[in-house]
């Protein structure tokens, strides 16, 4: 550090992902930097400035703010311009889906470890990813706004899916089944979405997290994934378990290997997502970003280290390795009635309220050789909320964390955990 103005960290998260992942936020400081969020100006200011002044929250050790328009290339450079003034800004992390592109180009940009401007642009686009990776995709064609009239659009092969190109946590991914319903399908997106239709993989599916500096994979780690499967015509995740596979799904690794390398990504964490097939393995998408869910808790509790605190070195130039798994662990999201959400009880521990203590909790890893356990139960809805049918990620409710030692199945693990949770309501 030559500059005489203070060393700064850019995290680029709107409140709900930061939250999550509020290790970004003390790592940075441990390494020296002062961490500034940039978020959109949706966010809730009072709630921000609440958990700021909470000197037992993490997010205490915020160094500042920077509110911008909202998540687009031009929104936050004009948004962060000023602090370029008065801080010299080391590293620039997205936290979360929506500034990855913001992110990619403000590092390109200042010349620092990034994502790379065209590879963030693609990871955010899924048009882009089906054109740039034809050899990994299943089959499809665009609908583009105003496209979208029965005499234009091809009758699809079904069952199918229809998806916008631009959405996150599943939202808008819906089967079809039946050819003539594509019309009224179509006409239920927003006018102004690009949309997907494509060929209906079938085959267990698995998402790919990998660590990246100078366009070298240092780190790969294999998660496997559950959904719904497209019950209700939806897609949504409800489990995820990471540790090591049995065989080691080497060719999982190297094809997101050849996917980051055909993208260009530079620096950083990915998040692809894969299924296997009859004809192989097949991407569904490749996110430039921290993976979602559990998925960060997960590998620090199946390798004793924590995947945030590497992704702060990788966007601060600083050389990372992670450690071989030596346990399993699970994310699995428990299967509610719907109603009226009033309370939840675990004689095990005390559920963590993700949405009122606005914090996951901190999970120490353990010993390789340790019994099972139940590690979290989290509540990621308030007292109150209406539960519905699963349409996306952000209407799940209630779920389990545990780990288990590798002689052992973590997945019954899980189970007999969300067993001992009781969810009531009305």
């Amino acid at each position: 550090m030559n500059s005489n103005r203070p060393p700064v960290l850019l995290i680029l998260s709107e409140l709900k992902m930061i939250l999550r992942h509020t290790r970004l936020i003390g790592h940075s400081c441990r390494q020296g930097f002062i961490p500034v969020l940039v978020s959109s100006r949706t966010v809730d200011a009072d709630r921000l400035a609440a958990l700021h002044a909470d000197p037992t929250h993490p997010m205490s050790r915020l160094g500042g703010f920077c509110a911008v328009a909202d998540p687009s290339v031009d929104a936050v450079v004009a948004g962060v311009s000023p602090l370029l003034e008065n801080y010299e800004v080391y590293g620039v992390v997205s936290c979360g889906e929506y500034f990855v592109n913001a992110a990619g180009a403000l590092a390109a940009l200042l010349r620092l470890p990034g994502a790379g401007w065209a590879a963030a642009n693609t990871s955010r686009n899924k048009l882009l990813q089906r054109v740039a990776l034809p050899e990994f995709s299943p089959q499809w064609r665009a609908v583009l706004p105003g496209h979208r009239d029965h005499a234009i659009v091809p009758t699809p092969d079904c069952p199918a899916i229809v998806k916008p190109t631009g959405r996150m946590s599943s939202s808008g991914v819906v089967r079809l089944d039946d050819p003539h319903e594509l019309p009224d399908l179509l006409a239920s997106y927003p006018d102004q979405e690009t949309l997907l239709v494509e060929e209906l993989l079938t085959g267990p599916e698995f998402s790919v997290e990998a660590l990246v500096q100078d366009g070298q994979v240092v780190w790969a780690g294999v998660t496997r994934k559950d959904t719904t499967g497209g019950a209700g015509g939806v897609f949504v995740e409800t489990a995820h378990t990471s540790g090591p596979a049995e065989p080691i799904d080497q060719d999982l690794l190297t094809t997101h290997g050849e996917v980051l390398r055909k993208i260009g990504f530079r620096h950083g964490v990915s998040h692809g997502e894969y299924r296997r097939t009859s004809d192989g393995i097949m991407l569904m998408e490749v996110a430039l970003r921290i993976p979602g869910d559990g998925i960060c808790v997960l590998w620090e509790l199946a390798t004793g280290a924590s995947m945030e605190e590497r992704i702060v070195d990788a966007a601060l130039g600083i050389p990372i390795s992670y450690p071989i798994p030596t346990r399993r662990a699970r994310h699995l999201y428990l299967d509610l009635p719907r109603g009226e959400l009033v309370d939840v009880h675990c004689d095990a521990m005390a559920p963590n309220w993700t949405m009122l203590d606005g914090r996951w909790p901190s999970i120490a890893p353990t010993s390789a050789d340790a019994p099972p356990r139940i590690c979290a139960v989290l509540v990621s809805q308030l007292p109150g909320d209406t539960l519905g049918p699963l349409c996306d990620s952000d209407s799940r409710a209630v779920s389990v964390i545990v780990d288990a030692p590798l002689d052992r199945d973590v997945d019954e693990v899980a189970v007999e955990a969300a067993m001992a949770v009781d969810v009531v309501i009305q």
